[in-house]
């Protein structure tokens, strides 16, 4: 093969590729896809579901935060409380599932969650900056025992209320899912209110 024919075989093989490189990079002038309507109606729905899960564990939580200042305030009500406290550490770990579990909780091998600081993680070290949120205020809790367990029954209602009315906007396998546990909060509600006098 002549120097010529090298060369020009060369030539011809860079062009083709650079053509090549080219055709694979441009876009044709079209900018980058958009989503079809479909595509889009499927993330709408996925934020919306993703906050109203956000909004269930937020509910459950508050919930648990106020079991856990009675349970601190009359630690004489745990044995009847405590085993409510454990469902309600078991809502909050059923309805974070999917994405919104798990911060300030760690859940326990029965499925329940428990504060963080009892989970077996190490502590921080002492120049280590806290990342999260301060924590909130402590719930008030009343000093009578039986105020403070029909408060806490009030509580309860609340955060079933709040599930039922969650319920218009769920999907169906979620909305079964808030349905029992609105459901199991009205089990509390008279277990704290009527079953006391039973």
């Amino acid at each position: 093969m002549t120097t010529t024919g090298r060369r020009a075989l060369l030539a011809a093989g860079a062009a083709a590729g650079a053509t090549a490189l080219v055709g694979c990079t441009s876009s044709g002038g079209e900018g980058p896809r958009r989503p079809d309507a479909a595509e889009r109606e499927a993330e709408r729905v996925a934020r919306a579901e993703a906050a109203l899960r956000a909004r269930s564990v937020t509910v459950a939580r508050g919930l648990l935060e106020r079991y856990d200042a009675v349970l601190a305030a009359h630690p004489a009500l745990a044995p009847r409380l405590t085993p409510l406290r454990r469902s309600v550490a078991a809502h909050v770990g059923a309805l974070g599932e999917g994405g919104t579990g798990g911060e300030g909780t760690a859940a326990t091998g029965t499925g329940a969650v428990e504060p963080a600081a009892a989970s077996a993680s190490p502590a921080p070290s002492p120049s280590a900056r806290p990342t999260a949120a301060p924590s909130p205020a402590p719930v008030p809790v009343a000093a009578d025992p039986g105020t403070a367990l029909r408060e806490l029954a009030a509580a309860e209602r609340a955060a079933s209320d709040g599930h039922t009315e969650a319920l218009l906007a769920a999907p169906p396998e979620y909305a079964r899912l808030l349905a029992s546990v609105a459901a199991s909060g009205a089990v509390h509600i008279y277990l704290l209110t009527e079953g006391a006098r039973a």
